[in-house]
């Protein structure tokens, strides 16, 4: 059995670095033993529900940014859709069909490093109107900086989702045009408003273990709620077009071993799930995972939304 589990099990400060670099070594059988320790500290610390959340591209592609993994930047040769921002029917439309398969979080999503004006008062109207139907509006909106984040949360924002991606050391090994630290400075902003914060990473880059813990080290240090993982999907024409997908058990790791770091936060599996986990994808509450981006990501398919809430429910898990 893990070593750590008494730490973890007993503690909500959850375990060490030393401990988490230790697990992170751990591969066959004793894998088995960590899914279950991770499990027992979700169900101890989160219990059996599964919170949901959803998005909308609601603007795409001819990003100015080149991050390295995004088939939206203006530097990849993708086929991936280029429009401006959504009107308020279509985005209504998308929230509303979330919300009928059991989503409370809606999250506004927009490709580019940070909306002009004129597309952040529509956001925000957007966001108004959202409230009306019961859904708790989140964004993604790029790199913003204290007003508009105020203006954001006066037309009624709930949670704002800013992504570190990855460590600090390895950050400039996939963006060169923004930094680690401007990520920062928009996720400090959105803390000093009290905005609710999601704040998470994509695995599968070329990134270390090393670089997984320092991040995950860095949320917990945030004092972020949510902590989405994503897993890297290669998509041709991007730099890291060719580079091949975590295995579904080196995935299921990352989840457990973010878990028994940050036992009392959302640990919400999204983008590349399908795709990565395969035939696993139920394990990620075994392995102790307490939340879902259910239905079609920004530029790549989810799964139905059906199977997925059935998923759910044949897991013994509430929504």
């Amino acid at each position: 059995m893990i070593q750590t589990e008494p730490l973890a099990l007993n503690s909500n400060h959850g375990i060490d670095k030393q401990s988490a670099y230790a697990l992170s070594q751990i591969n066959g059988a004793e894998l088995y033993d960590l899914f279950a320790t991770a499990r027992r500290v979700r169900e101890k610390f989160r219990g059996n529900k599964v919170d949901l959340c959803s998005i909308v591209n609601a603007k795409s592609g001819a990003c100015p940014e080149d991050c390295s993994f995004c088939a939206q930047s203006s530097y990849s040769k993708t086929h991936a859709n280029n429009y401006p921002l959504l009107n308020k029917e279509n985005i209504l439309e998308a929230a509303l069909y979330a919300r009928q398969h059991g989503v409370k979080r809606f999250c506004i999503v927009t490709s580019g490093k940070t909306p002009s004006n004129r597309d952040l008062d529509k956001i925000c109207y957007f966001i108004s109107d959202l409230r009306k139907y019961e859904i708790l509006p989140c964004s993604t909106l790029g790199m913003l900086d204290p007003e508009q984040l105020r203006q954001l949360k006066e037309a009624g924002l709930n949670r704002y989702h800013h992504n570190l991606e990855t460590s600090e050391a390895f950050f400039s090994e996939i963006c060169t045009t923004h930094t680690y630290q401007d990520k920062m400075k928009t996720i400090s902003a959105a803390k000093s408003l009290d905005l609710s914060l999601c704040s998470g990473g994509i695995f599968g880059l070329g990134e270390s273990w090393e670089d997984r813990i320092e991040m995950a080290f860095a949320l917990k240090d945030i004092g972020v709620d949510s902590v989405p993982i994503n897993f890297f999907t290669p998509v041709k024409g991007t730099p890291l077009g060719d580079r091949e997908m975590l295995s579904p058990l080196e995935a299921l790791k990352i989840i457990a071993i973010y878990r028994l770091i940050l036992p009392e936060r959302e640990i919400r599996v999204c983008g590349g799930r399908p795709v990565t986990l395969r035939d696993l994808n139920s394990h990620i509450f075994m392995a102790g995972a307490d939340g879902l981006l259910l239905g079609n990501y920004l530029t790549t398919k989810g799964r139905d939304p059906r199977e997925d809430l059935q998923m759910i429910h044949d897991m013994g898990l509430e929504i």
